[in-house]
């Protein structure tokens, strides 16, 4: 192309800038003194003009100097080189100005006239930024013209808006993007132009995503709430349009975004309800100065349990997990992050009694949030004795250790699935409940028990696994077309289990408002929508019927629960119905001698928990 052989590709030298600049400028005074004098200069004027010539030139190097008018990228010209421009101008005009009236306080003639001063930085000034813009716009064409542009739309006319068109103009390559339009909800921008491109409201934006006139949407709003995000995705989807995120500011590379992080969206940004509003001071008071340990530390809640309470400044962190290489994985990321040498990092089980009540003795823990749990439904229904012995067992000797340890507060994290359990896995997460509410009745230690649904990306969660599924060409398996889960993020989770051990009291049991529950059904086409395949035609989704043990729908609270409410909305306590007695604990001891039987196993869980229906596959 002929753009390209006279464009240069690579960077101009400062001294061709600067030259550019100075002829500019030259030029500049030049037709100014033609304009001053209707284009006949008179020819003692003139010899005024030759006379100023090498005052104007040095001034100009000097200030241009100065002012590094040459240090800017030309192909990245943007308003801090117009105002260093303006800048540069302005001090010259001002030097020769106070250049004029220093000479005639001296009886001497002026150096030029003031007229075409003005005149010339008008023009000086003009040019030079108009030259900027000029060759950036070619380069930016040059590179556009080998091959074809993806069309997108922006949602939000606003700054973050105007920034990703900036960011999508420097994009370089043939598969570059090209903004068709700014879609925005404001009335007041309706029918304006942003830098050429229409604005538009959202029902005329569906219409250009119909048409096929966009390939991409890429949604730039910072303070987006979660159901306006989710309708325009929504209506991306529907036409097949990928829909793209904006990430926060916090997050641009050096506070500036680039192409790259406009990303595709995840499942996640989707699935999240509004951001719950926690005041830090609570969690702060309860954990800064004390003593902490975590168990089940390097997974998905225990690790999150981890990064949150290193904000609120412990006294000293003592993580414990069994899974060594996940437990190094958050060694590597506290050494990333420079913290490492503010938490103890220990390979432990839980199930052995005597390493636990060593280990907490020698730390003296105030606090000890117990994450550790075995949680997949499918493998626990097989190996009853496996969740017995880590779940209940396990539960038990941690909180005896952390009581003979002087331990002042036990947070037992807790599931969904403990409440009118049809799994092993969540009727021994209910005989855990009991046992701890049972052992705090009989010593000083205040133990609050959390209780919540799934939570987003968590380890061998169903959103990984579709993600996999989806990677691997399908099928996506869902065990029921109407099955239905309660999702939140792990930080949420996590700032939820912090706030409530800081409020509770003694034996109590807190259920967080988990929002809408979620058919996993659509959230399989969902998925597959945003990967870009289309189901039925890239890819299958299979349905596979549930899995022993599997509810249809989970609850949150049993029937003969009540809930009473906290200072918080979105925590409630639950009074929670059912105990342990003296005969039950006797029988978690007798059957801890008979390990690995899992015939006795299943029928001590059924025994101690009356709610506990194996026989039903799920609940409708």
């Amino acid at each position: 192309m002929l753009l390209k052989r006279i464009l240069p590709q690579q960077l101009a030298p400062r001294w061709i800038i600067t030259a550019i600049d100075l002829v500019s400028g030259v030029i500049a005074l030049f037709v100014a003194a033609l304009l001053r004098f209707e284009f006949r200069i008179p020819e003692d004027e003139w010899d005024v003009w030759m006379g100023f010539l090498p005052v104007y030139i040095a001034v100009r190097l000097l200030v241009m100097r100065i002012f590094k008018t040459s240090s800017g990228i030309i192909r990245h010209t943007g308003l801090a080189d117009a105002r260093r421009i303006l800048l540069t101008n302005f001090s010259s005009t001002l030097t020769f100005i106070a250049a004029n009236f220093i000479a005639m306080s001296m009886g001497s003639p002026y150096l030029i006239p003031f007229s075409i001063i003005g005149i010339e930085w008008l023009i000086t000034t003009g040019a030079m930024i108009s030259s900027r813009w000029l060759v950036k716009w070619l380069y930016l064409y040059n590179r556009r013209l080998p091959g074809s542009q993806i069309p997108v739309a922006i949602f939000g006319a606003g700054e973050a808006g105007l920034i990703a068109k900036h960011t999508i103009d420097r994009e370089l390559g043939e598969s570059s993007m090209r903004v068709v339009a700014f879609i925005d909800d404001d009335r007041n921008k309706m029918g304006k132009k942003l830098e050429g491109v229409d604005v538009v409201n959202a029902d005329e934006g569906e219409r250009l995503l119909q048409n096929g006139r966009v390939d991409r949407l890429i949604l730039s709003v910072q303070n987006l709430t979660t159901e306006r995000r989710r309708k325009m995705v929504d209506m991306a989807l529907r036409h097949g349009v990928r829909p793209l995120d904006v990430p926060p500011v916090d997050r641009w590379i050096n506070g500036e975004l680039s192409v790259g992080q406009i990303r595709e969206l995840n499942i996640e940004d989707l699935l999240g309800r509004e951001p719950i509003q926690l005041s830090p001071d609570a969690a702060q008071a309860n954990i800064k100065g004390k003593r902490v340990c975590i168990t089940g530390a390097a997974g998905s809640i225990g690790s999150e349990i981890v990064r949150q309470i290193l904000t609120h400044e412990p006294a000293a962190l003592l993580a414990i997990d069994q899974a060594e290489t996940p437990l190094h994985d958050l060694h590597l990321e506290l050494v990333r992050l420079g913290i490492r040498g503010r938490v103890d990092l220990q390979v432990g089980d839980i199930r052995d009694a005597s390493q636990a009540k060593s280990t907490l003795k020698a730390f003296k823990p105030d606090i000890v949030y117990h994450a550790a749990a075995y949680k997949h439904v499918p493998l626990m229904e097989s190996q009853p004795w496996q969740a017995f012995e880590t779940n209940v067992l396990g539960t038990y000797r941690i909180l005896n250790a952390a009581i003979a340890s002087g331990c002042q507060r036990f947070v037992m994290i807790s599931t969904d699935k403990a409440v009118n359990p049809t799994s092993v896995m969540g009727c021994t997460k209910r005989l855990a409940e009991l046992l701890v509410m049972h052992v705090a009745d009989e010593s000083s230690i205040q133990c609050v028990i959390t209780r919540f649904g799934n939570v987003l990306g968590s380890n061998g969660s169903v959103i990984p696994l579709f993600r996999q599924q989806i990677e691997r060409g399908g099928p996506v398996t869902v065990t029921d077309a109407e099955v239905t889960r309660f999702f939140m993020t792990i930080p949420e989770a996590v700032s939820l289990v912090l706030e409530a051990s800081a409020i509770g009291e003694m034996n109590n049991v807190f259920v967080f408002d988990m929002g809408k529950s979620i058919r996993i059904l659509d959230l399989a086409k969902k998925m597959i929508a945003l990967a870009g395949l289309e189901e039925g035609r890239d890819i299958e989704i299979s349905i596979t019927g549930l899995r022993p043990g599997e509810k249809m729908h989970e609850e949150l609270l049993s029937q003969k629960d009540e809930l009473l409410p906290t200072h918080h909305a979105k925590i409630m306590r639950a009074n929670s119905v059912g105990t342990l007695t003296a005969e039950g604990l006797n029988s978690i001891h007798l059957l801890a001698e008979q390990r690995g039987n899992h015939e006795a196993t299943r029928s001590l869980l059924e025994h101690l928990i009356p709610e506990f229906q194996p026989e039903q596959i799920g609940i409708r």
